[in-house]
């Protein structure tokens, strides 16, 4: 989908990028790394403190609405630079495995259009026989001695930036990845004082307990050192006069390292907040968008933007149009996926735009506990405490739940997402709109897993970690495994899904 402004783009564009150079806007993409939607306070948590990036929204614009097709970390964020779902990746569907060298990362047609490019922070995009000096001008890991949230050259990196070019920079931070050590490098003169845990928000799957009330303090932790870099980025970019024509957007690449969050395909871990900022390009200040976007669109709109031609591999749409007119409808649909992180896993999940949920599971056998960082954590174990007196809410005890239902269908306004609607209807207790609503999305499903070409494979990647208590398993002989042992073909891989560009329902 091109939108008129972005055509007329393209024919500039295409005439001479150095001419217009000028003309064509600056992105910065900041990546939190598990930060789960509403953890900023632009989208409600009161007791996280973001200011700068509640600054970039008040002066920008909100989306409400917008989903990644991985809660789980290299699957997001190949998912993102090829502007394709996760199993059309191949082995980059999976944790820690690579992306086939002939797809393209969209930096790589930014450089090659005169843009400069860098990467700074967490890369965690593998790809077999493709130099990164390709796709990046300028790649640096964002640490120091003791700054390891990976924003640490951030600002001179956009400083001393040159100034003939336009730029691209995929900002990426390990804040809030576990362990937490914005809590040992904290600075008070530069980030405030450090969150109390009486003050966090304890959502109604963890237990509220001194521990976990202390590891979701930690986690508030990073997320403020992520924000404070952010606000000193942007003061650069108006020192230097650029930020007018600077695209700014805010993201992370999945839900919080909590139980129930990343690695899920419910809004808890697919949900995530996007703030983007750009003065010369949105038109309504302040604004928030409610049109349904996925992680998957932001390739296509930035090329758009830019003026670069999309590539056939592109499954995302542009939704350039967004930031003009906020109340276009883009989608109908947005697809997400989650296969091996940790743990054998195939799920699939569709919403509509209207909020409407449906979740296929392909492995009803295992508890959908979360990652093994999450297993191990505080929060994970004082839940197991619980569970083990018997002391359990329902929406704690669905971290636990195994088997699971193949089905999962839930209403826009069950915020929890407990509610299966699919036990309802087998029981008799439904109604005919809500039932229509499921059929619906079974074949939207259906339509998206036949074009795309996605499958179960036969021989799945298997658990690497105990789903207990998070510890490394070992087999026979207390060898370790290591992770050649028990790789497995990744979903789509009979349908040589990693050729296939169709989309299927949008």
């Amino acid at each position: 989908m091109t939108s008129i402004r972005s055509l007329a783009l393209l024919c500039v564009f295409s005439v001479s990028f150095t001419a217009s150079a000028d003309d064509r806007p600056n992105v910065i993409l900041f990546i939190a790394d598990d930060v789960s939607w509403n953890d900023f306070g632009c989208y409600g948590n009161d007791a996280a403190r973001t200011p700068n990036i509640d600054s970039l929204a008040s002066g920008g614009m909100r989306f409400t609405d917008f989903y990644l097709t991985a809660s789980s970390c290299s699957p997001s964020r190949c998912s993102i630079i090829t502007g394709r779902y996760p199993h059309n990746n191949g082995e980059a569907s999976e944790l820690h495995r690579p992306l086939p060298e002939y797809l393209v990362k969209f930096p790589k047609l930014l450089k090659e259009a005169g843009y400069y490019t860098a990467l700074s922070g967490k890369n965690h995009m593998p790809q077999n026989g493709v130099d990164d000096s390709e796709v990046w001008s300028t790649k640096t890991g964002g640490k120091t001695k003791n700054m390891s949230g990976g924003e640490a050259d951030w600002v001179e990196l956009t400083e001393n930036r040159p100034k003939d070019q336009p730029f691209f920079f995929w900002f990426a931070a390990y804040d809030a990845h576990r362990n937490w050590d914005a809590d040992v490098q904290w600075k008070p003169d530069l980030y405030g004082s450090k969150h109390d845990p009486t003050d966090v928000v304890v959502p109604p799957y963890l237990a509220d307990t001194p521990d976990t009330r202390q590891d979701l303090a930690s986690y508030y932790n990073e997320i403020t050192r992520f924000d404070w870099f952010i606000g000193q980025v942007r003061d650069e970019l108006q020192r230097q006069g650029a930020l007018d024509n600077t695209l700014l957007m805010v993201m992370a690449d999945n839900g919080r390292p909590f139980p129930r969050a990343k690695t899920r395909v419910h809004d808890s871990g697919m949900k995530s907040a996007f703030v983007s900022h750009w003065p010369n390009g949105i038109t309504q200040p302040g604004s928030s968008c409610d049109s349904l976007v996925s992680a998957i669109d932001i390739c296509p709109t930035v090329l758009d933007l830019a003026g670069v031609e999309i590539p056939e591999q592109v499954q995302g749409v542009s939704f350039d149009q967004l930031f003009a007119n906020p109340d276009d409808d883009l989608r109908k649909y947005a697809f997400s996926e989650h296969n091996w992180h940790d743990y054998e896993a195939h799920g699939r999940s569709v919403r509509r735009e209207d909020g409407w949920l449906y979740i296929r599971n392909a492995r009803p056998q295992y508890a959908w506990q979360g990652p093994a960082d999450s297993v191990r954590s505080p929060s994970h174990q004082d839940l197991r405490k619980k569970r083990d007196a018997g002391e359990l809410s329902k929406a704690q005890a669905d971290v636990f739940l195994a088997p699971r239902p193949e089905e999962e269908f839930y209403r826009p306004e069950d915020a929890t997402q407990t509610d299966n609607l699919v036990d309802r209807f087998r029981q008799g207790d439904g109604d005919s709109a809500a039932e229509g609503i499921l059929t619906e999305l079974r074949e939207a499903m259906d339509a998206w897993q036949y074009a795309t070409g996605d499958t179960i494979p036969k021989n799945y990647s298997q658990d690497y970690y105990d789903r207990e208590t998070g510890g490394r398993k070992q087999p026979t002989g207390k060898v370790p495994y290591g992770r050649g042992d028990i790789y497995g073909d990744p979903a789509g891989a009979e349908r040589e899904a990693t050729r296939i560009n169709k989309a299927g329902p949008k």
